[in-house]
């Protein structure tokens, strides 16, 4: 496990992270997301060490972080930082170099990477000569080559269309699955909404939201409800402590105070038609992260 505790930076006189405090698990797809500028990039140059915390402390398992436990982590930043004109194998092979792997393990690794990651073209191909999704491929792969104990990635689906998506979360997922800490940024909710275990959320470098992503919603939403008739809907607009979201005709979704007021529309609904339908709704990651970056 990876934890923070209490981390403050600031660049010049503008504070960007404050008291910053929250855990990556083992086993555990972590999302990390913010607004633009909210700190998440500074946040995890801090953990790998390529800036100062002001203050405050990373630690792994319970022990202050050291080189040898950074030379663990892989890492994905959100620029490309590969060689544009070598080929994609004998860069990866390059990198594995730096950590110990001999030149025929490494490109053994190498390419099961790329195959586990279905890059389009050929591994003896330069990265400048393939598309952006499939060069982002390769950042990834590079991250992984040296089998890190940790892994943390900043917007490591972006540029990647949906098959590509998919197929990265196969090997990232599978890669957590071994016990290993995972913790990515993106801007894409639906897709963290989609692959998370747990969620971190920043603004403005504070922590606001920390947990699985149903605690967050149990936690910061009013629950919804859907409801569905043979009648008409309109007279739930009239009942005390309901609140109407969305509302088509015989179908409605409505905030309530808590399932006994929810259970109570149902039962004036019964008494009025038939119904179809009466179920939870689940509060989409998008409102959440405007609930808690705006309250």
């Amino acid at each position: 496990m990876i934890t923070l505790e209490n981390i403050n930076r600031s660049f010049g006189d503008k504070q960007v992270l404050h008291d910053l405090s929250f855990d990556i698990s083992d086993g555990r797809m972590t999302g990390f997301v913010g607004s633009n500028g909210s700190g998440k990039t500074t946040t995890m140059r801090i953990i790998l060490g390529v800036l100062a915390a002001d203050s405050g402390r990373i630690l792994i398992d319970g022990t202050p972080i050291t080189a040898g436990h950074r030379s663990t982590i892989g890492y994905m930043p959100e620029e490309r930082g590969l060689y544009p004109k070598m080929p994609i194998i004998d860069q990866l092979v390059y990198l594995a170099r730096f950590h110990g792997l001999t030149r025929q393990a490494a490109k053994k690794r190498g390419l099961e990477l790329l195959d586990q990651l279905d890059l389009k073209g050929e591994p003896t191909d330069t990265l400048e000569s393939v598309s952006l999704g499939n060069q982002q491929k390769v950042q990834i792969a590079a991250a992984l080559i040296h089998d890190p104990q940790a892994l943390i990635l900043d917007e490591p689906f972006s540029g990647l269309d949906p098959v590509a998506v998919d197929r990265t979360l196969n090997v990232l997922t599978s890669f957590a699955a071994s016990g290993a800490p995972v913790l990515f940024s993106s801007h894409q909710l639906d897709l963290v909404e989609r692959l998370v275990d747990d969620l971190i959320i920043i603004n403005d470098g504070r922590l606001v939201a920390a947990g699985t992503t149903s605690d967050l919603r149990r936690q910061r939403s009013l629950p919804e409800w859907t409801l569905q008739t043979d009648s008409d809907l309109g007279w739930v607009r009239g009942l005390p402590d309901i609140s109407v979201v969305e509302f088509d005709g015989n179908w409605a979704r409505f905030t309530a105070p808590n399932a006994d007021s929810a259970e109570a529309v149902l039962r004036k609904a019964l008494t009025v038609s038939s119904v179809s339908s009466f179920t939870p709704h689940e509060v989409a990651l998008n409102r959440l992260f405007q609930e808690v970056t705006q309250s």
